[in-house]
């Protein structure tokens, strides 16, 4: 898990140099998690793999994916380009090919479709899903965050965002063990956000 979260910390900030979308990421990470419970993977693998599975993302998503030897090049070439076509082409058995999934992206789409209420500029509803992107991003490298769905967490992303962004709230549910889902996913988020403020200090004031 340790390793895991590290990975994922490194991919993301290979997203970003990369200019990729944060679809690819959520995917990539998506594809990590399964093939993981399927496969044993060393410790010093783990690069590949991470790189090996934003490849695959990266081709089911982005126009153009990175060049092979550029992600090479972020490992600082300690693996080659056989070994990361082999174990590309070992994901896509193990996952028999059923790459697609319903990741923080997706549900942050979509949770941003259905919102309605917001200014012609569009720049609120822009403001608060930029901060409730970050949040899922930020949770994606927490194992604390391993025990919800990513719809659970979305949702409870785009709340807290809304509420730091004084915009309105989402509907609650009256379900009572969702309830407390939310509430309890929503209390580690801002826990998570309090420990993180520098990632988004132009955006919302302290927390605490």
């Amino acid at each position: 898990s340790r390793f895991k979260n590290k990975l994922v910390s490194w991919l993301i900030a290979v997203r970003r140099q990369l200019k990729l979308s944060f679809e690819s990421c959520c995917l990539a990470v998506n594809i990590m998690d399964r093939f993981l419970t399927t496969t044993s993977v060393a410790a010093d693998c783990f690069q590949l793999l991470g790189v090996t599975s934003l490849l695959i993302a990266t081709k089911q998503v982005e126009v153009y994916s990175p060049r092979i030897t550029q992600l090479l090049l972020l490992c600082c070439n300690s693996f080659s380009r056989e070994q990361l076509c082999n174990l590309e082409c070992l994901i896509l058995l193990r996952l028999n090919f059923r790459l697609a999934a319903p990741t923080h992206a997706f549900f942050l789409d979509y949770f941003t479709s259905r919102t309605t209420g917001y200014q012609t500029d569009g720049e609120p509803q822009k403001t608060w899903k930029w901060l409730a992107c970050k949040v899922c991003e930020l949770s994606l490298a927490d194992y604390t965050f391993n025990k919800y769905t990513p719809s659970v967490i979305v949702l409870c992303a785009v709340k807290l965002a809304k509420d730091l962004l004084k915009t309105h709230s989402a509907q609650p549910t009256d379900n009572k063990a969702a309830q407390l889902l939310v509430q309890q996913c929503t209390e580690d988020l801002k826990l998570l956000l309090s420990l993180n403020q520098d990632a988004v200090q132009d955006f919302i004031a302290p927390l605490y």
